[in-house]
């Protein structure tokens, strides 16, 4: 009898076992895993509540030469979706994937026609942050949209409707930043950084950009490199230069002090701030920036 009563107990906890699993299979939403903060910023604006975003790489993370973990690995064989930049960016995400061939990825950067890098040892390169640019983020947008519907069809209007919110937030952002940027003279416009990451945004409002290195991939300072920027910013009297969050700002600072440029302070570019930082979101950082270019050349 004892037998019996613990044999139905057991199959009772068995079928409890089986619904609790079945609840968590509906219940439970599928991941997203992006290679850096920015991406899962712009995916959480099209995902709503129906898909987890997830980073790789922390805010303020160094994005170019990232190495993943163990743990990175554990995470990406889990999750139902990897979002890349491209363009070369995450060369760290080629070996990564690798052995993840049954977890989809999708490449923001698809469709879009690239800047590429003149001179330096990474000469004839796309420029792989495209992002800067709130008109070619649109593409990102699109492609986010079309890789959330195949993972999760039921939420294909959520997505659409969300993406094109989103896409009129970024149409609003290229206008404003287009009308505060139009405040500098056309002929001081010349953005001077650590890493040539605003290529894409220098490009869009008619600026001219000079930089140290090209990629943070390399953020090799070399003499030549170093009088080439100063020749540069004296020869042009640009009045201030930058450096961006993710790296030392000591190079940029020789520059400044050599040519007595006004350092302007840090971009945001590979990676967002913490939540009470001046960039911790997407759109916010792209006004931070362009805040700081206002500021520095024109002061009063």
């Amino acid at each position: 009898m004892i037998g019996v009563v613990f044999f139905a107990l057991f199959l009772s906890s068995c079928r409890r076992n089986l619904e609790d699993k079945k609840l968590l299979k509906i219940d439970s939403k599928p991941v997203a895993l992006t290679t850096f903060t920015v991406l899962a910023d712009i995916a959480s604006n099209i995902s709503g509540e129906r898909i987890e975003i997830e980073s790789i790489t922390k805010p303020g993370a160094e994005i170019h030469g990232y190495q993943p973990t163990p743990s990175d690995l554990v995470r990406a064989s889990k999750a139902n979706l990897i979002i890349e930049n491209g363009l070369g960016l995450e060369l760290w995400a080629k070996k990564f994937t690798a052995s993840l061939k049954d977890v989809p990825r999708v490449v923001l950067s698809d469709g879009m026609t690239p800047l590429y890098i003149k001179g330096d040892s990474y000469n004839g390169k796309p420029n792989p942050h495209a992002w800067m640019s709130p008109k070619r983020s649109i593409y990102y947008v699109d492609n986010l949209v079309k890789a959330f519907i195949a993972i999760d069809p039921d939420g294909k209007e959520l997505f659409i409707s969300n993406g094109e919110s989103y896409k009129n937030k970024l149409r609003i952002l290229d206008l404003e930043l287009k009308q505060a940027l139009d405040l500098i003279p056309p002929e001081k416009r010349i953005i001077v950084s650590c890493e040539g990451a605003l290529s894409y945004l220098a490009d869009d409002y008619g600026f001219k950009e000079a930089y140290l290195w090209p990629v943070n991939a390399e953020s090799q300072v070399t003499p030549r490199r170093m009088q080439s920027l100063i020749d540069t910013v004296n020869e042009a009297k640009v009045p201030v230069v930058f450096c961006e969050s993710t790296v030392s700002e000591k190079p940029q600072l020789e520059v400044a002090r050599i040519t007595k440029a006004t350092f302007g302070g840090k971009f945001f570019v590979d990676s967002l701030s913490d939540v009470d930082g001046p960039a911790p979101t997407f759109l916010e950082m792209q006004r931070h920036n362009v805040k700081l270019i206002l500021k520095g050349f024109l002061p009063n």
